[in-house]
C-alpha cells in the first residue's frame, strides 16, 4: 500500500532526483526517493549484523597498499603466522 504525504527537497536534492529520472534510472522522483529509503533500511539491517563490522574490516584492509600486505606461502603458512604472533609478544 502506498501513501501520498509532501515532503521538502532542497534544491540540489531536487535537481539530483530529477536527474536521475530524465537519465531514466528511475521513474519518479518518488521512485528515487523510495530507493533512497530502501538503501538506508538496508544498511541498518547490515549494520545490525555482528559480521557486517568484520567484512569492512577485511575491506579495508584490501584495499592496502601491496607493500604493506605480509607475505605468506601456502606451505609455510602456518609457521610464517605463529612466527608474526611471536615476534610480536616479545
Amino acid at each position: 500500500m502506498t501513501v501520498k504525504i509532501a515532503i521538502e527537497l532542497d534544491e540540489t536534492h531536487r535537481e539530483f532526483a530529477e536527474k536521475m529520472v530524465a537519465d531514466g534510472f528511475y521513474p519518479s522522483v518518488s521512485s528515487v526517493i523510495q530507493a533512497g529509503i530502501e538503501q538506508m533500511m538496508q544498511n541498518d539491517t547490515v549494520a545490525a549484523d555482528p559480521l557486517a563490522g568484520m567484512a569492512d574490516e577485511i575491506r579495508r584492509r584490501m584495499e592496502l597498499p601491496k607493500d604493506q600486505w605480509i607475505p605468506l606461502e601456502g606451505d609455510t603458512m602456518f609457521d610464517d603466522i605463529r612466527a608474526l604472533i611471536r615476534a610480536k609478544r616479545g
